[in-house]
């Protein structure tokens, strides 16, 4: 079976980036982003992909991937 896998992890260790400045900066409810960062969602907000773009001046194929389990 295969998921979607938000690449938050990456992107935040390439850029030298805190878990706690993103929720801050984004204001993004800490439990919400956890979900996210673990693969553990059901549905995608498009609202927080287009934010994890602008943030990290980044296109939707650098933060999404298709991902076998």
């Amino acid at each position: 079976m295969k998921h979607i896998h938000v690449r938050i992890n990456e992107l935040l260790e390439e850029n030298g980036i805190s878990r706690n400045k993103i929720c801050k900066d984004l204001e993004i409810p800490r439990g919400n982003f956890n979900r996210y960062s673990r693969d553990e969602f059901q549905r995608i907000d498009a609202n927080l992909i287009i934010k994890l773009c602008e943030y990290f001046e980044c296109d939707i194929q650098d933060l999404l991937e298709i991902v076998d389990d």
